[in-house]
């Protein structure tokens, strides 16, 4: 919370970094640290998450982000999500959400 951050997004991909200590807590202490140091948005994580899911969807996310900025993150991220879905070569392992769905955006969007 007392780095003086100027970011549009920070990734939080860890497992379940969305989560908060207390019941009702809507986001973790980790998350809520970076909005206080200046992050608009934050990608999180709801359960653990696949090594492999999470390189796949933030590789393609930031390149869709950076690609075509002016559609923005929530977007980008669909996109991500979709592109897993629509791959001919996904099998049951990847077209299950707990692949292609562990991650939200939260704050500002871009």
């Amino acid at each position: 919370a007392a780095l003086d951050l100027d970011a549009d997004i920070v990734l939080l991909s860890a497992c379940n970094t969305a989560a908060g200590a207390a019941e009702g807590e809507t986001l973790s202490g980790l998350a809520r640290a970076f909005f206080y140091a200046g992050a608009r948005s934050l990608v999180v994580s709801h359960w653990p998450v696949d090594s492999d899911a999470a390189v796949r969807l933030m590789t393609s996310a930031f390149k869709e982000l950076s690609d075509t900025p002016q559609d923005g993150a929530p977007v980008a991220f669909q996109r991500a999500m979709l592109e897993v879905l629509d791959d001919p070569t996904s099998g049951d392992r990847e077209l299950h959400p707990r692949y292609w769905a562990p991650f939200s955006l939260v704050g500002s969007s871009l």
